[in-house]
C-alpha cells in the first residue's frame, strides 16, 4: 500500500519548480483539448483565427513560465504578458489565456521589488493593447476593456493580501521567537545567579572564618573541607545548566532541584556558619515540577542573603506542602554581623518575584522591626498547565 503521507512529505522536499511544473503542463495540455474550445480567455472580442506555428509558440510561452512563477514571479509574469498580448493581437483566442491571472497573482504574492514599477509598467501595456485591439475592429468597448482590467487587478490583489498575510505571520512568528529567546535568557540568567551567588557566598564566608582557624587545625581542616565541597556542588550545578543549553544532551532536565534537597542546602548553609532552624510539613511532589523548583530557589536566595548580610544570625526556614500550593517562610534576626541591608541590588529578590507571579503566587520579602528580615512565598502548584521558572 502506497503511504500517502511519505509521498506528500516527499513531493515537499522537492524543488519549487519542479511542484510548479504540473500546473503549467495541465494548462497547455487543456489548451490542446478540443472539449476546452469556446472557453478561453481573451479580451477584445475578435473573430478568431486558425491556430499556426506560431501559435503554438504563443501557448508554449504563456503556459511553461508557470513553473517559475515562486521562483522567478517577475520573470514570468513578463514572459506570459508578452505571449498573452501577442495572442489577442494575432487572434489565438487560447485557454493559455488562464495563465495571465496565475502569473499576476503569483507576482503579487511573491514579487520582492520593483512592485510598483511593474504594476505600472503591465497597466500602461494594457492600454495600448486596448487601444490597438480597438483599432482592429474590437466590440468589447470600453466598459468591457476596463472590466477586463479590474479582474486581472482582483487577481494581483489577492496575491498581494497572501504576501501581507504570510509577512505579517512570519513576524508574529519572529516577535515570538524573540520573546521566547529572551525569556530562556533570563530564566538562565536567573538561575545562574542562583547557584553562583549561594555557593560563591558560603564559600567565600567559610574561607573569610578560616583566617580566624589557624590555631585550630580541626575546625580549620573542616571548614577548609566544606569550602572545597561548595565548590565542587557549584561545579556539578553549573555543568547541569550548561548540558540544558547543549541541544544535543540527553536527560538534563531530570537533574532540576526541588524541595526534596532543601535539607542538604540548609546543612551547607550550616556548614558556612549560618545557624538554621529547618520545618518541612506535608510530602514534596515525586517528580519535580515548576512549584518545586521555585520553592527550592526562593530557599536558596533567602539563605544566601543571610550569610551575605546577617552572617552568624539565626535563621528559620519553613516549608509547607499543600495539594494546591506551598507555602515558604525565611526569617532571620538581626543579630549577627551585618555589612548591607538584606535588598542590595535586588536581582535574586526581583527574579523570584517574576518568577512567583508567572505561576500566580505571592512573594514579598521585607525588613523587620528588629533589624532582621522576613521572606514569604505563596507558590501554587500548576505543574499540569504553566511552566514558569522550570
Amino acid at each position: 500500500m502506497i503511504d500517502l503521507r511519505k509521498v506528500r512529505d516527499e513531493w515537499r522536499r522537492c524543488d519549487v519548480t519542479v511542484r510548479d511544473l504540473p500546473l503549467a503542463l495541465l494548462l497547455a495540455v487543456t489548451s490542446l483539448l478540443p472539449a476546452f474550445h469556446g472557453y478561453e480567455t481573451q479580451v477584445g472580442d475578435l473573430p478568431p483565427r486558425p491556430l499556426d506555428a506560431l501559435a503554438y509558440g504563443v501557448l508554449a510561452l504563456e503556459c511553461f513560465p508557470l513553473a517559475v512563477r515562486r521562483r522567478w514571479p517577475a520573470v514570468c509574469l513578463y514572459l506570459v504578458s508578452f505571449a498573452f498580448i501577442v495572442a489577442e493581437l494575432r487572434r489565438y483566442h487560447l485557454v493559455a489565456g488562464t495563465a495571465l491571472p496565475l502569473a499576476l497573482m503569483s507576482a503579487g504574492a511573491h514579487l520582492e521589488r520593483h512592485r510598483r514599477l511593474t504594476v505600472i509598467g503591465l497597466s500602461a501595456a494594457y492600454a495600448l493593447m486596448a487601444v490597438a485591439l480597438d483599432r482592429l475592429g474590437s466590440t468589447e468597448g470600453a466598459a468591457g476593456f476596463v472590466t477586463f482590467y479590474l479582474a486581472l487587478a482582483g487577481t494581483w490583489g489577492a496575491g498581494a493580501w497572501w504576501r501581507s498575510t504570510r509577512l505579517a505571520e512570519a513576524e508574529r512568528r519572529r516577535r515570538v521567537a524573540e520573546a521566547t529567546r529572551a525569556a530562556e535568557r533570563a530564566r538562565i540568567a536567573r538561575d545562574l545567579h542562583d547557584v553562583v551567588s549561594h555557593h560563591v557566598t558560603a564559600m567565600v564566608v567559610q574561607a573569610e572564618a578560616a583566617r580566624y582557624l589557624t590555631a585550630a587545625p580541626d575546625r580549620f581542616d573542616e571548614t577548609l573541607r566544606s569550602v572545597t565541597d561548595a565548590g565542587r556542588r557549584a561545579i556539578t550545578d553549573l555543568r547541569h545548566l550548561l548540558d540544558v543549553l547543549n541541544p544535543d544532551h540527553q536527560g538534563a532536565a531530570d537533574r532540576t532541584p526541588s524541595t526534596g534537597d532543601l535539607h542538604a542546602l540548609v546543612e551547607q548553609t550550616r556548614q558556612a556558619g549560618q545557624p538554621v532552624e529547618f520545618t518541612m510539613e506535608g510530602t514534596p511532589a515525586r517528580a519535580g515540577g515548576s512549584a518545586e523548583l521555585v520553592a527550592f530557589r526562593v530557599v536558596q536566595e533567602a539563605l544566601t542573603n543571610a550569610l551575605k548580610y546577617a552572617h552568624g544570625s539565626r535563621t528559620a526556614v519553613g516549608v509547607r506542602h499543600g495539594e494546591k500550593e506551598i507555602t515558604v517562610e525565611v526569617s532571620t534576626d538581626g543579630t549577627g554581623s551585618r555589612a548591607a541591608s538584606p535588598g542590595g541590588s535586588g536581582r535574586g529578590l526581583a527574579g523570584l518575584r517574576e518568577r512567583i507571579d508567572a505561576l500566580g503566587g505571592d512573594f514579598t520579602a521585607d525588613p523587620q522591626p528588629d533589624g532582621g528580615f522576613l521572606v514569604r512565598a505563596r507558590i501554587p502548584r500548576q505543574d499540569q498547565g504553566a511552566s514558569g521558572g522550570s
